[in-house]
């Protein structure tokens, strides 16, 4: 900050819940240092933080910063504005930042953490963002040709307005809404009502049937699909199988597939993927169903298999709630 030939001003500004003693003190001991005889001018703290306030610092400032504790960033909305504004990001993969952030158009810190302890961590992030700000940032923005601009600074804006900014814009979020959702939804209205309501009859009927025979599946035989015993070998090619007595159902009638997960002794549990079994035979009321795979990686994993309702009516698997896990 008191480089004279790369002075860097850092200007704080925003509000403490009430009963957030820890953000108040924060604030508290900012504003004590800004009063620092080797600070002044060099750090600031701006009273009163709102939307007007907000206005003139996304056009002003020439780096947004924003580093909240993982993964507690609600969205990052204020970020979002400045990037609009030809601001430059520079935060810890949260929020928003996590999904916009593009190399060479903004910095920013790891999502993943490297100390459980909280305070490790704060230690090390802020040693990350003093470096980069010393050895990156601060060097880029001061490097200008002959014609004192800064031909690496402004490329990084310029990759950040044409590749981020259009993304988190509201025309985007309303397109995707029209073409995700709304374009689907009327169309599937149309489609419920057609014929005097024949999908929404069939899809009843279906519901009804299904319902009145869950109970009466019965699981004959299982082949489960184990890698957490054995380790999987990359393109080797594993077999599981399963055999159903289904009573009044037909094979279209249900799904069987398998979920596959990390081990579930090594902590957090997460699901690496679902596959779905082929019908291979259909005989007195028993269903065979086999599923032939080869792992993309190799390793240890945990996998269950479960039966679900399924029919190509519905809208989403979730719009019918019966499963089992065999």
């Amino acid at each position: 900050m008191n480089n004279p030939d790369k002075p860097v001003q850092f200007i704080f500004a925003g509000k403490a819940h009430p009963n957030d003693k820890a953000g108040q003190d924060l604030i508290k001991r900012i504003v004590e240092i800004s009063k620092d005889p080797e600070f002044i001018g060099k750090v600031l703290f701006l009273q009163n933080y709102d939307s007007e306030l907000a206005r003139v610092m996304v056009q002003g400032v020439d780096i947004w910063m924003n580093t909240p504790t993982r993964p507690l960033e609600a969205s990052g909305t204020s970020g979002m504005k400045a990037v609009m504004n030809g601001t430059l990001h520079f935060s810890v993969l949260d929020g928003w930042w996590v999904e916009a952030y593009k190399p060479n158009a903004g910095w920013a810190l790891p999502e993943e953490r490297t100390y459980s302890e909280q305070e490790f961590q704060d230690d090390l992030d802020a040693e990350t963002i003093y470096n980069l700000l010393e050895n990156e940032i601060v060097p880029a923005f001061f490097d200008r040709d002959e014609e004192s601009i800064p031909q690496e600074w402004v490329g990084f804006i310029k990759k950040s307005i044409t590749e981020i900014a259009p993304a988190f814009s509201s025309t985007r979020m309303l397109n995707d809404y029209q073409k995700q959702f709304y374009t689907k939804l009327l169309q599937r209205s149309k489609d419920m009502v057609a014929d005097d309501f024949e999908m929404a009859k069939n899809i009843s009927a279906w519901k009804k049937k299904v319902s009145r025979s869950w109970d009466s599946i019965e699981v004959i035989s299982v082949k489960p699909l184990d890698g957490a015993k054995e380790p999987m070998v990359q393109g080797l090619e594993y077999t599981a199988e399963a055999v159903i007595y289904l009573d009044s159902l037909q094979p279209n009638d249900i799904g069987v597939e398998l979920v596959v997960a990390s081990p579930v002794n090594q902590g957090e549990v997460k699901i690496l993927g679902v596959i779905e079994f082929d019908m291979v035979n259909f005989e007195n009321g028993r269903a065979t169903y086999q599923l032939k795979f080869s792992p993309n990686e190799p390793g240890a994993f945990d996998s269950g298999i479960r039966i679900f309702g399924k029919n190509p009516l519905l809208p989403h698997r979730m719009d019918f709630p019966l499963m089992r896990w065999i």
